[in-house]
C-alpha cells in the first residue's frame, strides 16, 4: 500500500489516494451483511447474516482482492457511491466523511488499533453468521445501533 498523508481522513473523499481510501475503512464488516428492504417504505433492515466471503470471526473479507469473482453483486465503494447508498451504517467512516463529519472516537486511524472499535460494539466480528448456514434472512434481523448501547 502506498504512503499515507498525515491526517488524510480529514481531506475530501475525492482527494484521497487509493491507499488512503482503503485505509479509511473502519473494518466493522457491516457493509458485508445482508439487508432487507421494505418494498412499500424503502426502509432498510439489517441482518446478522454475512456474505459468504466474510470471516465471521474477524469481520474481514477472505478474498478482498478477488471478491467480485465470487460475489458478483459486491459493490466497490467509491466517493460517489457512498453518497448514494442508503444502507451504510451511521458509524461508517466513508459515510461520515462524505457528510463532512469526524471519524468516530474508536476509529483505528485515531486510536492506532481496532480494539477500540470492538470494545465500542461497532464491529460484527463474532456476532454474525455466514449466509451459507443462516437460512431465511427474516429470522436474522438485528438493530446494530441498539446492540452497541448494551
Amino acid at each position: 500500500m502506498g504512503a499515507l498523508r498525515d491526517r488524510f481522513w480529514e481531506l475530501d473523499l475525492d482527494a484521497l489516494t487509493r491507499a488512503e481510501w482503503e485505509a479509511l475503512c473502519d473494518g466493522c464488516g457491516r457493509c458485508c451483511l445482508h439487508k432487507l428492504e421494505d418494498e412499500d417504505t424503502g426502509e432498510i433492515a439489517e441482518t446478522n447474516v454475512a456474505c459468504k466471503l466474510l470471516d465471521t470471526g474477524t469481520a474481514q473479507c477472505r478474498d478482498y482482492r478477488h471478491r467480485k469473482a465470487f460475489v458478483p453483486d459486491c459493490l466497490r465503494l467509491t466517493p460517489r457511491l457512498v453518497k448514494e447508498v442508503p444502507w451504510l451504517p451511521a458509524t461508517c467512516a466513508y459515510r461520515l466523511r462524505a457528510e463532512d463529519k469526524p471519524l468516530p472516537e474508536w476509529h483505528h486511524l485515531l486510536t492506532g488499533s481496532r480494539d477500540a472499535m470492538v470494545a465500542a460494539g461497532a464491529c460484527v466480528a463474532g456476532r454474525c453468521i455466514s449466509e451459507t448456514v443462516a437460512g431465511p434472512l427474516e429470522h436474522h434481523v438485528v438493530d446494530w445501533e441498539a446492540e452497541r448501547v448494551k
